[in-house]
């Protein structure tokens, strides 16, 4: 079963929209675990504008699932990682001022770079995950990084699947299989959520894991965070 980790950095944008504590982010990251969430993820920005860096810390002392910190590895960002050794660091190439993730890394223009980050990461023995699009020279250039894995940029899929599905999951079958032979473990993640979910893990090969935050947070607000969690469980099984 591909695994679901839980980003919750909408849960601490709501807080530090009044400042205070309310909603508790430690106690959301207890709660998704509790709920049957295979692993937390954040990703603190510069300008700490949700997860701010010291929910980092106090997220990492109460949970025993995966933690996985998204981030762009400026120095501040591994000098974070590698005090706070989560399970799993995925880069992504955000600059301080990105609404959000938008695009994979050129990993032809950043191969030096990455290789430097990824040794850093691996002498803390942190498992490493790269955030990349489709392009299948790009994630073959991806392994001499030395990452562990890639994550795979789903929002081309997510934003195509509505009217053409099998379009929109096809370059995935094959950024997948090409990731799998070369031996990258495969992440997935952006604008997942209950209506395309089942049909991306059940086309996309050797998924292991997959990262959702703005949608199930959302969809939380309807339905109650421990059955959202479960809802999006359900669609992953496959059997």
């Amino acid at each position: 079963m591909t695994k679901l980790s839980v980003n919750i950095n909408k849960i601490a944008t709501i807080r530090n929209a009044r400042g205070g504590n309310i909603p508790d982010v430690k106690l959301a990251a207890i709660k998704c675990e509790q709920f049957g969430a295979h692993g937390i993820t954040v990703h603190p920005r510069p300008d700490e504008r949700h997860i701010k860096y010291q929910d980092v810390f106090d997220i990492k002392s109460v949970i025993s699932v995966e933690f996985n910190i998204e981030g762009y590895p400026s120095e501040k960002f591994m000098n974070l990682v590698t005090t706070v050794k989560p399970t799993q660091v995925t880069l992504v190439p955000d600059p301080p001022d990105a609404l959000t993730s938008n695009a994979g890394w050129n990993i032809a223009k950043n191969l030096i770079f990455l290789k430097e980050i990824i040794t850093t990461l691996h002498k803390h023995n942190i498992r490493t995950s790269v955030f990349v699009e489709t392009d299948l020279d790009n994630i073959c250039l991806a392994k001499e990084t030395g990452t562990d894995r890639i994550e795979l940029y789903t929002e081309p899929y997510a934003r195509l699947f509505e009217n053409d599905k099998v379009k929109a999951v096809e370059p995935f079958i094959r950024a997948a299989e090409v990731a799998n032979k070369i031996g990258l473990g495969v992440n997935a993640g952006h604008d997942l959520n209950l209506q395309n979910l089942r049909y991306f893990v059940k086309n996309v090969p050797y998924v292991l894991e997959v990262s959702i935050g703005h949608a199930l947070i959302s969809d939380a607000l309807y339905f109650g965070l421990e059955k959202t969690i479960k809802l999006y469980l359900e669609e992953l099984k496959l059997n």
